[in-house]
């Protein structure tokens, strides 16, 4: 078993080396921007990187998939972070995430993710990116003296987040502002399909080059226009180790003295139930993308990220899950089993160890741009049309989702939309169990589906509009459940039916 697994990843090396450095070179700037974005320190979103492709490529049943620091939890962990006020403690919270995941694994929950409704799903994401974008925004422009937490989530108000953001341009750098822009514009220029045609854009991801770009920038401004140039705490700052030992003690152990604040229970249910949401998302979206068209099994995924942030938040990581942005690119760039995911976490291991000089040349404004650009995909225009084009019975939840996590918090906003997606799916239950058709003096009442005592008023809507001097069919050939409220109902009917001249024939009603 062992040699036929290991002729098959040798098959498929060419396939993954090279993917595995596109994965990577993806991956960094991204790790480093979500970090920041969480206000968490920048070695801890490479330490996720790190887990999710050395440790979870391997424990996970996907061939394809790559985890690491999620864009989607930024919000939940830059919030708990305050709340706590302590990075260790937070890093408690990742741990028990991961104990929680890995009982859910066990529990078969992996079917989980089939019971959120998409429209909210997609509000949640949505509402993200404009978390995003708003929070991006003052970084980018160089106003980072809010970056390690002491901003609130959307503060009292979302008027006043963004009172914030518009304050925020007093403070403009004029260097951070235009390697902001110009990275923003790479960014996009590459995303176009135009640009695909050319072999260089294909091969090079954007992020790689928006960060390329800010560097170049900067070492030319100091020397010739130190003004525009960006220096101090608007530049990544990783620490610099000189040997091994001392890289081994740059990982952080969780504060285990936060077990006793019930906040951390709270924190760790939340991390739980979005990074298993996220990554059961993700994992669906790679099935699909798989040009082998292998299915990844759900509860095994959920085992290996309950590991994976198990493992990462005894070291001082940031919660992991699997991600559609790292995974497309490592499918795009011609991957084809674990190893492309496992070589980029060792290029991630190998670049904090060795490359951290160069790592702290890039400015924070290209690391806002790329995470501009990825609040900008979360909650793409695109994406408001298609769920309207969908009906009100979409879009009303997939709105009010977005709206309740923008003026509340990520779980509340969340269970506000699911509410209002159970409203408009009991709706829909309730309109199509029972349908009545006239055709003349003729009417067909239809029994669909299962009919309960919530059908009730509307079956007593729908005898009410048969007229006298009519025959009637009663067809319950395709209900498998009729309540006992409704079987009453109708019965009642059939007794003052005759009163009216109406005929009643009914269709497999054993009961009447």
């Amino acid at each position: 078993m062992i040699h036929k697994h290991l002729n098959y990843y040798i098959e498929h090396i060419k396939q993954d080396i090279p993917a595995g450095i596109v994965v990577f070179l993806v991956a960094l700037p991204l790790c480093l921007g979500i970090a920041m974005a969480s206000g968490a320190p920048l070695f801890a979103g490479v330490i996720a990187g790190m887990i999710g492709g050395i440790l979870v490529s391997w424990c996970s049943g996907s061939q394809l998939s790559v985890s690491g620091p999620a864009a989607g939890l930024t919000v939940i962990v830059f919030n708990a972070i305050e709340q706590l006020g302590s990075y260790s403690g937070f890093l408690l919270c990742v741990f028990l995430a991961g104990v929680l995941q890995l009982i859910l694994g066990f529990l078969r929950a992996g079917i989980i993710g089939a019971f959120f409704p998409s429209s909210v799903i997609k509000g949640m994401l949505a509402a993200i990116g404009i978390i995003l974008i708003i929070k991006q925004i003052p970084h980018a422009v160089g106003y980072d003296v809010s970056f390690e937490g002491d901003e609130s989530y959307m503060h009292e108000t979302a008027a006043s987040s963004f009172q914030e953001l518009i304050s925020s341009f007093s403070a403009l750098s004029p260097g951070a502002t235009l390697i902001s822009t110009v990275a923003l514009a790479i960014l996009f220029v590459w995303e176009l399909s135009w640009m695909k045609r050319f072999m260089l854009v294909r091969l090079i991801p954007g992020p790689l080059i928006a960060v390329a770009w800010g560097i170049a920038y900067n070492i030319v401004a100091l020397n010739y226009y130190p003004e525009w140039a960006v220096t101090g705490k608007h530049l990544v700052t990783l620490p610099v180790t000189a040997d091994v030992e001392q890289f081994v003690q740059l990982f952080q152990l969780p504060d285990f003295s936060f077990f006793a604040n019930p906040q951390v229970y709270v924190i760790a249910a939340t991390l739980a139930i979005i990074a298993s949401l996220e990554t059961l998302l993700s994992l669906e979206a790679v099935d699909k993308l798989d040009p082998l068209k292998r299915t990844a099994p759900t509860n095994r995924e959920l085992k290996a990220q309950g590991l994976g942030n198990m493992i990462s938040g005894l070291v001082g990581g940031l919660p992991i899950t699997a991600v559609i942005v790292r995974s497309s690119a490592n499918i795009n760039a011609g991957g084809r089993t674990r190893i492309a995911s496992f070589i980029h976490g060792i290029l991630l291991l190998l670049s904090v160890m060795y490359l951290t000089q160069f790592l702290n040349l890039i400015p924070l404004a290209c690391l806002s741009a790329i995470l501009l650009q990825t609040g900008y995909k979360l909650a793409t225009p695109k994406l408001f049309r298609e769920v309207f084009r969908q009906g009100w019975g979409q879009f009303l939840p997939f709105v009010v989702t977005v709206i309740a996590i923008l003026i509340s918090d990520l779980l509340q906003g969340i269970i506000i939309g699911i509410v209002v997606g159970l409203y408009f799916v009991i709706r829909a239950h309730y309109h199509a169990s029972i349908t009545l058709h006239q055709e003349g003096s003729h009417y067909s009442l239809s029994l669909n589906k299962d009919v309960s005592f919530l059908n009730k008023p509307l079956l007593r809507r729908q005898l009410l509009q048969i007229d006298e001097n009519s025959t009637v069919t009663i067809d319950a050939s395709k209900a498998q459940f009729i309540d006992h409220d409704i079987m009453e109902t109708l019965q009642d009917f059939l007794k003052t039916a005759p009163d009216d001249n109406i005929v009643v024939e009914t269709v497999e009603m054993k009961s009447l």
